[in-house]
């Protein structure tokens, strides 16, 4: 399940930020910022054809400190979500040569490749074991000689990939000299064996490393090594190796300094390590507990975990927390002196740019309304936040600021106006290129937002589409569509609020009402109170709330409330189910996709941050009390359960768990296996067009639309 994230494909700005890198028909464009008609080729398709082949691909680049050697990724395949396995090749400006690097290593098998900060080298992991390569003579040292399949070295396992966002794992010291990384001991985790029937004619198992709630997680320690000599230290972090995290790691601005963040394994201590490379002693400069749970940065830096913000020549930093029961911005000295910069009752939601030398912070936030978001700036030091974004675009606004702070790309939607991307000045945020962005009320989108206060006094925040040419005076059928899990928020003011992506057709021209409802524990920015509710109370909390709120939308006149349907996917699948389940009288039909039946068999780095670590029955005891399957005997309306079979991420485990609670009790349902799709559903010829169609169907079929 994870936390999903909506940004775009960042954007590569040049270092003085009048410029910034575009990749278009194979070739890297230099495009003025403030004029996008002045654009030149900078990186060439003759530049990046090597001697007797076509030319490479480009998916992503990186460049040089100085500018003059650019490194490009192609041919990348998935390892679990994202395609950060590939080749890499350098292309140097100044001696106009195209080279491709790991010479030897298998094809498509170097991730994370980064040239040191002196631009002389580039490291890269392979196989799970770390290299440098040396740009002058492209000879390859092999820093790392333990990697296997389960022994991670500069990478992260299945478990912290999904739920940390942890996937590049080492890093340059400033002068070039070390690298610091990660190792992962997998070892010990248990496999879930996924079953692939129709590959072969025998069947076969796909092995995924996957500790479930309960189960320990993979070991974790920080190494540094000396890439000329290949020597290597262990620092020496204080807590048990297994029963703890490391999330995040950095050097400092001393080459000879890292610091990290290590939580606890239930994930209510954070710890900020100062740590010396030379002995690998450390030394703690900031701690803080909650009774729930503790965030990460991925969080607030758009699912990106990587970096650390200092200020001051590497004197503070700055670090966010919510401990005031509101997620704030701090300056945090070494000596761990602490500041508060940003105060009131509102949340930050993403730190755009930190810029010293004008004294400013740029962030995102949304004080009165959570299902927007505009960009702010304050002092460093602290004061009044000053809002830039215009008054005039009401809706969702996000920003990739150029470094200096004087330019950004700002990207804009709300429910009623598609897209649009400009680049604006800052502070006083006037359009210079791009899309001249103006408010477009779409005729085939009406969306509506409301307010619905529950019986125990919660106002949730909703969506609606009201079917097309509507009656007030007539019924409607209503169907909703929910995610309910701290992963992710359905009602924001964004182009496609009000959509439903699987109906094949169109929703409101055939007469339902489309509603989504935002319970508690969803990640708005409503405070730390309100997201945390939900802390041992997955599968209840989350589920009064939506249920509360369609009472009170049962109450609308035009609503019929003998036609009501529920839908999601991953934790919306499991918040259909408990909606059936616990609410039978409310909920006639559900659609589930990809749920989680049974809360003990999912991760346990997701499940124990929310949950609880289930260690004994009274820790076990909230897993069961959330988990669809211990309701599923009250199941009275029409379900449809679909599963993909080679779901690694939610496994096909909690289908046939269901499925035997189902049968126990004569509960009649209808059950769509997809044979070895993934959590996406998405493999295959026809996939795609099937699931939307017996989506479509068994709605019409169960939930007829049209007024009455």
């Amino acid at each position: 399940m994870g936390w999903q994230t909506t940004k775009a494909q960042s954007i590569n700005w040049t270092k003085d930020g009048s410029q910034y890198y575009q990749i278009k028909s194979g070739e890297i464009f230099k495009v003025d910022a403030r004029d996008d008609s002045k654009q030149t080729a900078w990186i060439t398709k003759d530049m990046l054809t090597p001697q007797g082949k076509p030319a490479i691909g480009i998916r992503r680049f990186s460049l040089s400190d100085d500018g003059q050697k650019v490194l490009i990724n192609n041919n990348t395949k998935k390892v679990w979500r994202y395609d950060t396995r590939g080749d890499y090749w350098v292309y140097d400006a100044n001696k106009k040569s195209l080279v491709q690097l790991g010479k030897g290593l298998p094809a498509s098998s170097l991730m994370f490749a980064k040239f040191s900060p002196d631009g002389s080298k580039v490291a890269y992991v392979s196989e799970h074991n770390i290299y440098v390569e040396t740009l002058a003579d492209n000879s390859i040292k092999k820093l790392t000689n333990d990697g296997t399949k389960r022994l991670i070295n500069g990478t992260f396992d299945w478990a912290y990939e999904e739920e940390f966002d942890c996937r590049d794992g080492f890093r340059w010291s400033p002068d070039s000299r070390n690298i610091a990384y990660w190792q992962i001991d997998a070892t010990k985790i248990k496999n879930y064996l996924m079953l692939n029937t129709t590959d072969s004619t025998y069947s076969f198992t796909i092995p995924v490393e996957y500790p479930v709630a309960g189960e320990d997680p993979s070991m974790c320690r920080i190494g540094v090594v000396d890439v000329n000599t290949a020597a290597k230290k262990w620092m020496a972090v204080p807590g048990d190796a297994v029963q703890h995290y490391i999330t995040r790691m950095e050097f400092s601005t001393n080459p000879n300094e890292i610091i990290l963040e290590q939580l606890n394994r239930a994930q209510t201590e954070s710890k900020v390590f100062i740590g010396n490379i030379s002995n690998g002693t450390t030394r703690v400069i900031h701690q803080e507990t909650d009774k729930a749970w503790i965030d990460g940065k991925a969080r607030w830096n758009e699912g990106n975990p990587v970096g650390w913000e200092w200020l001051n020549k590497g004197k503070e930093f700055l670090w966010v927390s919510e401990k005031d029961g509101w997620r704030h911005i701090y300056k945090i000295t070494r000596e761990g002196k602490e500041t508060l910069v940003t105060k009131g009752n509102y949340d930050i939601t993403g730190i755009k740019l930190i810029d010293e030398a004008s004294g400013y912070i740029y962030f995102t936030a949304s004080p009165t309304n959570a299902t927007q978001s505009y960009l702010y700036r304050i002092k460093i030091n602290g004061g009044k936040e000053e809002r830039l974004s215009p008054a005039t675009q009401p809706g969702t606004h996000d920003y990739e600021v150029a470094p200096g702070g004087k330019l950004a790309m700002h990207n804009f939607s709300n429910a009623y106006t598609r897209p649009q991307s400009e680049v604006v000045s800052l502070p006083d945020h006037q359009h210079i290129s791009g899309d001249n962005i103006k408010l477009d009320v779409d005729a085939q989108n009406k969306t509506e937002f409301f307010k619905v206060k529950t019986v125990d006094g919660v106002e949730l925040d909703g969506w609606m589409k009201k079917p097309t040419n509507f009656d007030p005076s007539k019924k409607y059928p209503v169907v909703f569509y929910v995610y309910g899990e701290p992963a992710s928020q359905t009602v924001t003011d964004t182009y496609g609020a009000g959509r439903d992506f699987l109906y094949a057709g169109d929703m409101a021209g055939d007469g339902y009402i489309y509603i989504s409802l935002e319970n508690r524990g969803a990640p708005a920015p409503k405070g730390a109170a309100w997201r945390k509710a939900i802390y041992k109370n997955i599968g209840i909390i989350n589920i009064r709330d939506q249920a509360m709120g369609a009472k009170e939308i049962m109450k609308w006149p035009y609503v019929d409330s003998s036609r009501v349907a529920v839908w999601g996917w991953s934790g919306g699948g499991s918040s259909t189910l408990n909606l059936m389940f616990q609410y039978p009288e409310i909920y006639k039909t559900g659609i589930a996709i990809a749920a989680v039946g049974d809360q003990l068999t999912y991760d346990n780095i997701y499940q124990e941050r929310y949950m609880g670590v289930p260690t004994n029955e009274e820790g076990r005891a909230p897993f069961i009390k959330g988990s669809p399957i211990t309701y599923a005997k009250n199941l009275r309306g029409n379900l449809l359960y679909i599963h993909g079979t080679g779901d690694d991420n939610v496994h096909y485990k909690n289908a046939e768990e269901l499925i035997n609670e189902l049968v126990k009790y004569n509960k009649q349902f209808q059950l769509m296996s997809y044979p070895n799709r993934t959590h996406s559903i998405s493999e295959g010829p026809g996939t795609g067009t099937h699931l939307r169609t017996l989506y479509t169907k068994y709605l019409r079929e169960h939930c007829p639309p049209g007024a009455k």
